[in-house]
Parts: structure tokens; sequence; C-alpha cells
């Protein structure tokens, strides 16, 4: 059993930055593959980035592509999103998962473990 926290979320300015973190509880925090995933209002549930186990390979949307870097700490059981030049579209809820079974990245259904979100609002 994985449990999944965020953090760091916040209201920004466009082109403004944040860092979000996942921290992990649980064993074989390196086993697990790490994707960050994005809900805006009234829309589904979209993959933005994911780093593989041991942090070997990264994996991006192209909406998020030049702008977001995924990166994990294995010794922290901590994932995170640096996020920068933000825009107003990028405004969601952002929600950490976890998967083992070397599904799709960018297939939620891939990911066994989420975390409960945090928000992030981008300001005009």
């Amino acid at each position: 059993q994985v449990q999944l926290i965020e953090s760091g979320g916040g209201l920004v300015q466009a082109g403004g930055s944040l860092r979000l973190s996942c921290a992990a509880s649980g064993r074989d925090f390196s086993l697990y593959a790490m994707g960050w995933f994005r809900q805006a209002p009234g829309k589904e549930r979209e993959f933005a980035a994911a780093i593989w186990n041991y942090g070997g390979k990264t994996s991006y949307a192209d909406s998020v592509k030049g702008r977001f870097t995924i990166s994990r700490d294995n010794a922290k059981n901590t994932v995170y999103l640096q996020m920068n030049s933000l825009k107003p579209e990028d405004t969601a809820v952002y929600y950490c998962a976890a998967q083992r079974d070397g599904g799709l990245a960018y297939n939620r259904g891939s990911y066994e473990y989420w975390g409960q979100g945090t928000q992030v609002t981008v300001s005009s």
C-alpha cells in the first residue's frame, strides 16, 4: 500500500513558477513509476508528466513539454514537478500517482495509487 500526499500548489501570475511535491509512504518507492495528472473544472483528468522507477526516463504531455520538469528523490520518497512559464490554462487540480506494473505512462488506468490533489491557479 502506498499513500501519496501532494503539496506546493497555490495562486501564481502567468509567467510564474511553482514546484509541486508528492511525498510517498510505504515500501519500495524506487520500484514505482510516478506520474502527475491534472484536472481542470469541467474537464477530464489528463496526463502531464511521468518518471520511471530509478528516475532514468521521463515523459511529458505536449502541452507542458519544455515548461515542466518531473524529478524524483528516492532517498526522500518524493517526486517533484517544477512548473515554469505558467499559463492560465495550466489552472487545475494536480494529482500525483504511482504504478508498479509498467503500464502506459499517459494512461490513468495504469496507476494503482493516487493522492488527493493540490490546486494550482494561474491568473492572467
